[in-house]
């Protein structure tokens, strides 16, 4: 007779313990049998948006305790939710999508935590940044997240001066109703030869990946429609495709 498989003690959570869960940025086919074995099991789940989560948590078929931790917020339900880690309780913390804590909140409520001496537990998985890193054709031996540019149009030309000659790829976050004026900017400082690589709604019905000089990348965008969430890389100076 066959031996039983020893369960995974990973998928199941431990009193006094957080755990920063990857979620999906929009399939919701790339959730992890960890992720979900995590959140169905944890005694309380610290989300963005309790309806965002509250549905994706239906889809799974789970049901948990929910409690607002957003950007509004995060400074003082950090504290309150370490206390509760510290007391017992195993918590996770998700954002809307993706990985929290990456231009999403999470990092005050991990800060909290370490200061604490309480174990943090990453449940990696879905990240818009490193899907499209992954499937640009840009450089990915080194590469600079600066999460999402300035909203002023000064403030933005400023950030791509400064990073006109840096060595490896740029990957920022940008607004659906700032794109288009981020690209012109780059056409305008970097040149119409700088590689640039706009991806949009990645994973998703939609999904666009708009590759090349900053110029052909211009003209495509011109005519691409800017509902969704972007992403922009920016490839060095003297690559190219």
């Amino acid at each position: 007779m066959a031996d039983t498989p020893a369960p995974n003690a990973s998928l199941t959570p431990l009193p006094g313990h957080l755990y920063v869960v990857a979620t999906p940025i929009g399939n919701l086919a790339d959730i992890t049998e960890r992720a979900r074995a995590i959140l169905g099991a944890v005694d309380v789940i610290a989300c963005e948006d309790t309806r965002t989560t509250g549905a994706m948590l239906t889809r799974f078929g789970l049901r948990k305790d929910l409690v607002a931790y957003h950007e509004h917020n995060e400074t003082e339900m950090a504290e309150t939710l370490a206390a509760q880690i510290a007391a017992g309780k195993s918590i996770a913390v998700v954002s809307d999508a993706g990985t929290p804590a990456l231009s999403d909140p999470g990092f005050r409520l991990v800060r909290a935590c370490r200061r604490r001496g309480l174990p943090v537990v990453p449940v990696p998985g879905p990240s818009a940044l490193t899907a499209v890193l992954s499937a640009s054709g840009l450089p990915t031996n080194g590469f600079l997240y600066v999460g999402f540019l300035p909203a002023k149009s000064a403030a933005r030309i400023g950030f791509f001066e400064k990073y006109r000659d840096f060595d490896y790829t740029l990957a920022l976050y940008e607004s659906c109703h700032r794109i288009d004026k981020a690209v012109d900017e780059i056409v305008a400082t970097l040149g119409v030869t700088r590689v640039i690589c706009v991806a949009k709604e990645v994973t998703k019905l939609h999904e666009t990946f708009l590759v090349g000089p900053a110029a052909e990348v211009q003209a495509r965008l011109a005519k691409t429609s800017l509902k969704g969430e972007f992403v922009l890389l920016i490839a060095p100076v003297d690559f190219e495709l």
